[in-house]
């Protein structure tokens, strides 16, 4: 089985032309046409990563977050992306990235976080057709019963382990439709509230976005790695099936840069 094989795989899944025109999904670094030997499966990629990659026998890495967002005028090991691309290459290890085209994929990212919250018939808030693919960068379902604001912001908590929720003010109804975005998604918060949910689940928000709809819609932000840290079950569940035989590694090392003190 080779990179490519796995890439195929993981494409079929999530099509390239889904992602954002920012975003640089796909292969980072490497040969498609190696024979792949074990995958590792992270949401970001730091030093540790490369090294617990290395030090497991594999030499893919399949990341939600691309390393490189941006071309390289230089590889001098001056700063940490430079030097994952150095060790990376050294070490004959692959990357590749399956961001928004992830992100806005049926069964992606934000399915698994619904499903991860125990949501049922889980849809897209709002759909898209590219290219013949239905997509959609946010997810909506509902509970079989509505939850008080302060059982859904406990659930939350547990889910996802999180300290503390960023919210807005609690709501006074029960909570049974719930629209999600991994990530930093409060570019959907409209596209919820017109989807009709009574709450709205993200990984980050800025403070002037959640004036204006208290008792309109419960927002609940949890952090942007705490939304999007189930993706890697996505990715195994992919290769799998698709690529029998592949062993897959989940990440140990935890590439959250944010600490809660």
């Amino acid at each position: 089985m080779k990179i490519r094989d796995v890439i195929d795989a993981l494409q079929d899944a999530a099509p390239l032309v889904l992602q954002e025109g920012w975003d640089n999904s796909g292969i980072q670094i490497g040969n498609p046409d190696m024979e792949v030997t074990r995958v590792l499966l992270c949401l970001d990629i730091d030093e540790n990563i490369v090294d617990e990659a290395k030090d497991n026998g594999c030499n893919l890495i399949v990341s939600h977050h691309p390393l490189l967002f941006h071309p390289l005028r230089k590889i001098t090991g001056e700063n940490y992306t430079q030097r994952i691309v150095i060790n990376a290459i050294s070490n004959g290890i692959s990357i590749v990235s399956m961001h928004t085209n992830m992100d806005s994929a049926r069964n992606g990212v934000n399915f698994k976080l619904a499903d991860k919250m125990g949501l049922t018939h889980l849809r897209f808030a709002e759909e898209k057709i590219t290219d013949g693919h239905v997509n959609g960068m946010c997810v909506i379902g509902e509970y079989p019963d509505p939850l008080s604001s302060e059982d859904f912001v406990a659930k939350l908590k547990t889910t996802f382990d999180v300290k503390c929720v960023q919210c807005n003010q609690l709501l006074n109804r029960g909570i049974k439709k719930v629209a999600v975005c991994g990530g930093a998604g409060s570019c959907m918060l409209d596209t919820a509230i017109k989807a009709g949910a009574d709450a709205f689940v993200t990984g980050e928000m800025h403070y002037h976005e959640y004036f204006g709809h208290d008792q309109e819609i419960q927002i609940a932000v949890i952090g942007h790695y705490q939304s999007e840290k189930f993706t890697t079950e996505v990715f195994k569940s992919i290769i799998q099936e698709k690529c029998k035989g592949v062993e897959c590694r989940m990440a140990q090392s935890c590439t959250n840069p944010i600490y809660y003190l």
